[in-house]
């Protein structure tokens, strides 16, 4: 499989570079970034970051300033698109909250989304793979973490797949995708009316049905207006009180949804995720 390399910069002694390639998961050329710390050695940490409604694989890469934090520690940073594009598929182009830059991160049974949005198996089954086969990155030392419609796609992988990612958190997740306006929306459109069929996407009733043993790292701005409408970390907080679960949940005054908020506490993210990276044998 080649790798196209699209552009690349130098940023705090290291670089962000921005790839794509003909995926054979989705269908259709799929684009990712990278920051890359100086040093041209092998990155023993590596976070893989998922983004949020309407963003691509550019708006984490300009907007949070993780690079700074992230050559201090050595770390890698990945962000893969958030769906496949120009299918021209009905209805793909008319919302912000389904279709084009709205994967959800899982694999759609319904169609015609099913032949192609495919973003859990994409990321699980082609990304890693391609990612690990042609950069000099750790596989024994992956993070995982997002905001909004990927801080679901971080928790639900994160709790799926603990063998693979070994450091989790997010920031402002769609905890309850089941029971909010933009996870019924697109459940319902991607996966069909059997609600069954939703739970191994949704956090809240992964940590019931599956549990996780580790810590997981939240942050939530309280000014966020989709706070109680469709991100309610009350109901992720109850599922891991309820389970014994290790929640770090904390509520952000006067901090909302955007990415000046994730710009605020990025830091913090990629310090825990040091930790628990440095933690493993």
């Amino acid at each position: 499989m080649s790798l196209s390399l699209k552009s690349s910069y130098r940023m705090h002694s290291g670089h962000v570079s921005y790839y794509e390639h003909l995926s054979t998961v989705t269908g259709t050329p799929m684009k990712f970034s990278l920051f890359l710390p100086e040093g041209g050695r092998k990155v023993k940490k590596t976070l893989l970051w998922l983004s949020g409604l309407t963003c691509t694989d550019e708006n984490f890469m300009i907007k949070s300033g993780a690079q700074k934090k992230a050559q201090e520690l050595d770390m890698a940073i990945i962000c893969p698109d958030t769906s496949p594009r120009g299918l021209g598929l009905p209805g793909e182009e008319d919302s912000r909250d389904f279709g084009t830059g709205a994967g959800f991160y899982l694999d759609a049974t319904e169609q015609p989304w099913s032949k192609n949005y495919r973003m859990h198996s994409y990321i699980m089954e082609e990304l890693l793979p391609l990612l690990f086969a042609n950069f000099p990155l750790d596989s024994q030392r992956l993070a995982l973490s997002g905001h909004s419609m990927g801080g679901m796609g971080a928790l639900v992988l994160g709790i799926r797949y603990p063998e693979v990612f070994h450091s989790l958190s997010a920031l402002a997740p769609i905890t309850n995708p089941s029971d909010c306006p933009w996870g019924v929306k697109a459940f319902t459109g991607y996966l069909g009316e059997d609600k069954s069929q939703w739970r191994i996407y949704d956090p809240t009733h992964l940590l019931e049905d599956i549990g996780y043993n580790g810590t997981i790292l939240v942050h939530q701005g309280k000014d966020d207006q989709a706070l109680t409408t469709q991100l309610k970390p009350d109901r992720i907080e109850a599922a891991a009180t309820k389970s014994g679960i290790d929640l770090k949940l904390t509520l952000c005054e006067g901090y909302g949804h955007s990415y000046y908020f994730v710009a605020s506490f990025i830091d913090e993210h990629l310090h825990f995720h040091n930790v628990q990276l440095e933690a493993r044998p």
